[in-house]
């Protein structure tokens, strides 16, 4: 079992303040896998004096050498990218394979897309025409306490870590302990790479512990956080005293519009898409509307593609999908589901229990509902497990009416071979990304939600202007550089 008691603080590893142990548990099968410990309040207080004591030389390095030093980061990663994914697919349950292409390489992707809008960041700019001699700077919000989950966890490291960094300020981390082991790493490459310490820290610690530590702290400037909508109502009350600026990324209950003319693979793309990551990703498609006409045959291929989706170990190379991340998740997903049952669903595929041929780990059976009406327990909360609701509409106007009831807002879909109603359809879904037709989003998109999914912008130009405030400036002379 690996011993990762200690903390990242000041561009060394230290020992915690009071020890508190916590096991990192294999979720594959059950065994902890690590030791970490629980951050202290004088754990927290001395990363965040370190970033601020960091902060001023930090803020007043050139932007170039500060994008050349987390370019650093990306030699670190490529050098030890096989233990990155290793450690990922250990501590959180991501199969190797998916590990390997889907989970470790958002540190490259996300780190590049920063790199290339950090380019075309004007720090000092003008006002415009009608105000000349007046300028807006654009500058570091200062220290920032960084809260990330074990779902994608480094996907939510490099979309806080790299932009806050690069625009000048300084962080303490504080990962899920759930998955803490992949953030140890990251704190790794960035000593590695030549961060000067106090710039990046790392203090290991629960959301009642760490996480309002560094929510309340009078030092810590901004909070940046994803995970639950219940912990990012507690967080923005917990941060309100001090009057930092907070940005939540959070949950989501996506709508997935399949209509009669949509592509032929639409079907079979939706229930995989659901399915990916064992469904532990906040913008699945967890709810698919399905046309009328093609109701029936949609609810059959969608039986027929999750009883292909083979459940195994995270260790074992393959396309399968893992366990969810622990006790507390499996239950809760077990409860939905029975509830799915409880409230009238038809379930068709997968349904309560350990898959076969399993008696140990969190493992999920692939299932999915039919005949869900609106209101149902299943149509309305987040499950955050490898569950999908396939619900009927008559009409466009319908399923946009069920889409948008909701209090998320994250990521809605539409399947659709007209353009002209996949862009009206665009216009009309409320939430922060609209994904048609299987497209992904774009390199430099932003990912963020509206309602209760939050409204954090995160990726970038916006990823990077989140780390930044503007400051009005009158009498700026711009001859004089």
């Amino acid at each position: 079992m690996l011993n990762k008691r200690d903390f990242y603080i000041n561009g060394q590893w230290v020992s915690p303040a009071k020890p508190r142990d916590c096991q990192v548990i294999n979720p594959s099968n059950e065994e902890p896998c690590a030791v970490i410990s629980l951050g202290d309040q004088a754990d927290t207080d001395a990363a965040v004096a370190a970033a601020k004591a960091a902060l001023p030389a930090w803020s007043a390095t050139p932007p170039a050498e500060r994008a050349r030093l987390v370019r650093g980061i990306l030699a670190q990663y490529e050098a030890r990218l096989e233990e990155f994914a290793e450690a990922i697919s250990m501590e959180m349950g991501a199969p190797i394979d998916f590990a390997r292409s889907e989970q470790a390489p958002c540190l490259p992707y996300h780190t590049e897309g920063f790199l290339k809008a950090f380019e075309s960041i004007e720090w000092v700019r003008p006002l415009g025409p009608q105000a000349p001699g007046s300028a807006v700077a654009m500058e570091p919000i200062g220290v920032v306490g960084l809260i990330t989950p074990w779902n994608w966890p480094v996907n939510q490291i490099a979309l806080k870590a790299i932009p806050a960094m690069l625009a000048g300020c300084t962080c303490v981390l504080k990962p899920s302990e759930e998955s803490p082991l992949n953030a140890m790493l990251f704190a790794e490459f960035c000593h590695d790479a030549g961060i000067p310490a106090g710039v990046f820290n790392l203090v290991n610690g629960d959301g009642a512990g760490v996480g309002a530590q560094l929510s309340t702290h009078p030092d810590v400037q901004m909070i940046s956080f994803t995970g639950s909508t219940r912990a990012g109502k507690a967080i923005s009350k917990a941060a309100a005293e001090t009057l930092k600026r907070v940005t939540l990324e959070l949950g989501g209950k996506g709508a997935n519009l399949l209509f009669a003319d949509a592509p032929e693979k639409a079907v079979e793309w939706s229930v995989r898409k659901m399915m990916s990551n064992t469904g532990q990703s906040c913008n699945a498609p967890s709810r698919l509307l399905v046309e009328r006409s093609i109701y029936d045959q949609t609810v059959a291929k969608a039986k027929e593609v999750a009883e292909t989706i083979k459940v195994g170990a995270a260790d074992q190379p393959g396309k399968h999908i893992g366990p969810v991340v622990n006790k507390r998740q499996w239950d809760q997903i077990q409860g939905y589901i029975q509830k799915g049952i409880d409230e009238g669903a038809r379930l068709v595929a997968g349904g309560p229990g350990l898959p076969e041929g399993f008696n140990r780990g969190f493992y999920v059976n692939p299932t999915i509902f039919a005949d869900v009406t609106p209101g149902m327990t299943i149509e309305r909360e987040e499950i955050f497990g490898p569950v999908l609701a396939i619900i009927p509409f008559e009409t466009e106007a319908e399923a946009v009416e069920i889409a948008n009831d909701t209090p998320y807002g994250l990521t809605n879909y539409v399947q659709s071979g007209s353009p002209e109603r996949a862009n009206r359809l665009a216009r009309q879904l409320q939430s922060g990304m609209v994904e048609m037709n299987g497209k992904s989003r774009g390199p430099g998109a932003f990912f963020g939600g509206v309602k209760q999914s939050g409204r954090a912008r995160e990726g970038g130009i916006w990823g990077l202007e989140e780390f930044l405030e503007p400051k009005a400036i009158s009498g700026w002379d711009f001859s004089a550089g």
